[in-house]
C-alpha cells in the first residue's frame, strides 16, 4: 500500500505527516516526498535505500527500539515534541497491517 491514503500520509519513521502542523502549513510535503522538512534525516535514508515503505518494513530488528536510527535522544524528542509514539504506530502496522492502520486512525479521528 501507498504511503499516501486519502489524505493520511505515514512517514518511514511511524509519524502520521498528514497530522503534522507543518505538513498542514505547506512547510513539508512528508518524507516520501522531494520536499521534507528534514533533508537529512537517518531513518529516512536508511529505510529508502531498502525500499521500505515505513521502518515497520524492517527485518533487522525484531524489536524496533533496538534500531538507534529509530530510538535515540533526537528521536525521541521529536516524538514528545510532535506527540506521537512513532514505534508504536511501527509496530501497529506490522500487527494489523497499514491498511487497518490506517482505517484505526480514521476511526480515532486522527488521519
Amino acid at each position: 500500500m501507498d504511503t499516501k491514503q486519502q489524505g493520511f500520509i505515514i512517514a518511514y519513521c511511524g509519524l502520521a505527516c498528514s497530522n503534522c502542523g507543518m505538513y498542514v502549513k505547506g512547510k513539508c510535503a512528508g518524507c516520501h516526498s522531494e520536499k521534507p522538512m528534514n533533508r537529512n534525516c537517518k531513518m529516512k535514508a536508511c529505510a529508502s535505500a531498502r525500499h521500505y515503505t515505513t521502518c515497520a518494513d524492517c527485518t533487522e530488528f525484531a524489536n524496533l527500539k533496538d534500531c538507534r536510527k529509530l530510538n535515540n535522544l533526537v528521536a525521541n524528542f521529536f516524538g514528545f515534541i510532535f506527540r506521537t509514539n512513532r514505534i508504536g504506530n511501527l509496530n501497529r502496522i506490522r500487527q494489523i497491517g497499514m491498511d487497518v492502520f490506517v482505517e484505526e486512525k480514521r476511526k480515532e479521528g486522527r488521519a
